[in-house]
């Protein structure tokens, strides 16, 4: 209910509660001023809910006071807890985990390409080393020497010695190896016609037992009246027993 100051016509806000039916001596806050207020005059049932209005404790507070310090604690601690509450993180890409997982993958490759490259390069060492990857070297369309021994700068000519025909075999024998290896002491010459069969051979043994690594060794080896079909020349070392 609302109450006025007879003499200084200050509006008040009160309980009805408070207030019996005959009434009760009410003194305003202002000007101190004492009344009688009569008590509230029982209203009909409303035709709707009327919403409620703020309710003042004290009916000796001025109408417009100032607000309760409680209310203004709730509302600033509303206001601060509403103000507090972070903006939900957003979502970072994990650069360094992919970063080491593509660094990984590149090392991975490069470290395949280089073994595959010094195989190839070096196919002669492995083989001496591991003989068994012969086979894998000769699938691949590369032979390779396991005995790390080889034959180069193999060349020949026909000369006449005393009104006869003679073939004479020239070139080195070289060990391609890495370490020191033993010479096989058996060397085969073999000549082919044409269609490449084997017309004739014979067999000669090498001016040295072993070579260091790098090393090489000349040889030659002579022939009285070759066949005179032959067209093509061979010099390998000869299968043991031969």
């Amino acid at each position: 209910m609302i109450l006025t100051c007879p003499a200084c016509a200050t509006r008040y806000q009160a309980d009805e509660a408070k207030f019996p039916p005959d009434g009760r001596q009410v003194r305003c806050a202002k000007c101190g001023n004492v009344w009688h207020q009569p008590g509230p005059v029982p209203e009909a049932a409303p035709l709707a809910a009327a919403a409620p209005e703020p309710a003042i404790a004290d009916p000796t507070e001025p109408e417009g006071g100032s607000v309760r310090p409680d209310s203004v604690s709730r509302t600033r601690a509303g206001m601060a807890a509403s103000a507090s509450v972070p903006a939900p993180p957003r979502p970072r890409l994990a650069l360094l985990p992919m970063l080491g997982v593509a660094l990984g993958w590149f090392a991975l490759i490069v470290g395949v390409l280089l073994i595959g490259l010094s195989a190839v390069r070096y196919r002669e060492y492995v083989a001496v080393i591991w003989p068994q990857s012969a086979g894998v070297y000769s699938k691949l369309g590369m032979a390779v020497n396991t005995h790390g021994i080889d034959f180069v700068h193999v060349n020949y000519r026909r000369e006449s010695e005393d009104g006869q025909m003679v073939l004479a075999v020239t070139g080195q024998i070289v060990n391609n190896g890495p370490r020191e290896l033993p010479v096989p002491q058996s060397v085969r010459v073999t000549l082919s016609d044409a269609g490449k069969h084997e017309l004739y051979h014979w067999n000669f043994t090498p001016g040295a037992i072993t070579l260091r690594p790098g090393q090489s060794i000349p040889f030659l080896t002579r022939l009285s009246s070759p066949p005179a079909s032959a067209r093509h020349l061979e010099v390998r070392f000869a299968p043991p027993g031969t």
